[in-house]
């Protein structure tokens, strides 16, 4: 058997393409004198034609697939990007309301403060407020350092939330009117009408109408719809004066007292500032 032999081969392969590059050569020249295309100078031209397709082709489709997956990859980073600025358009949106919605209860707060200058108050964030004790209290952040003592009241927007239940050095734990604790300190309250003060209890909170009850109101007092209700002073442990809502509804109960159902003037569900009540102007210690 003959063996293979490469360098045979490759100069068999040369000397083609010595004498296809001649021939090309050739009929070129003779193309430029005439301008009839002879048989063989025609064949030749379809070989070449169809060789150059067959090697140039595999290029031109993979130059083709590079070009469209960089494509596809430039889209899909334009498209992170995109996205990405989308993201952060929502984030800054959503502080921006935040933002608005705080800057509103600080006006609030402000507009409450106003209302109060007959009383020493200092105002206080709300730092802590547990879900598994949403209705019952709330954390702030100023304590005994900031002159707030037990038992002191607390209101936040236009309104009573609250009173003082435990005081540390920069912090207090504030009980809110909506808490069921019935062991909790109540508020003794005053009805204004038209026909003199209706004196009551403030101990109840009804969470599906999201008002506040007050109780042990005598038959003989005339109160109704629209009534204003505000703490009377008489527990001696909060100052008399201080807004708490007004009168939505009146009922009596089984032992014959009156049951009034106030709407508070404080969104109970939503605070962030708090003002504590700290003493009249110009009370002694």
């Amino acid at each position: 058997m003959r063996k293979f032999n490469p360098n045979k081969n490759i100069i068999i392969i040369l000397v083609v393409v010595i004498i296809v590059v001649a021939t090309v050569s050739i009929t070129a020249a003779n193309r430029a004198k005439d301008s009839e295309t002879n048989i063989v100078q025609s064949a030749i031209n379809d070989t070449v034609s169809v060789v150059d397709k067959t090697i140039t082709a595999p290029g031109r489709w993979l130059s083709s697939g590079v070009k469209s997956v960089s494509n596809l990859i430039n889209t899909y980073e334009e498209n992170q990007k995109l996205k990405g600025e989308v993201d952060q358009y929502d984030e800054v949106k959503q502080k921006t309301k935040n933002q608005t919605q705080e800057i509103e209860r600080l006006k609030e707060e402000l507009e409450l403060n106003q209302t109060l200058t007959s009383y020493e108050k200092v105002t206080a964030n709300v730092i802590t407020r547990s879900p598994d004790t949403w209705q019952d209290m709330l954390i702030v952040d100023k304590g005994s350092k900031d002159g707030v003592e037990g038992n002191m009241a607390v209101m936040s927007q236009k309104g009573l939330i609250g009173r003082v239940m435990e005081v540390n050095a920069h912090s207090s734990k504030i009980q809110l009117l909506t808490s069921d604790n019935k062991s909790s300190n109540h508020f003794p309250v005053k009805i204004s009408s038209n026909k003199g003060n209706a004196f009551g209890l403030l101990k109840k909170y009804d969470v599906k109408a999201q008002q506040l009850i007050a109780s042990e109101i005598p038959d003989e007092q005339d109160i109704k719809e629209g009534d204003v209700v505000q703490t009377s002073g008489l527990g001696g442990n909060s100052p008399a004066d201080l807004a708490i809502g007004t009168v939505a509804k009146v009922k009596t109960d089984s032992y014959g007292y009156r049951e009034a159902y106030i709407k508070p003037y404080a969104q109970m569900y939503d605070i962030s500032v708090v003002t504590i009540i700290q003493r009249m102007a110009g009370a002694t210690e």
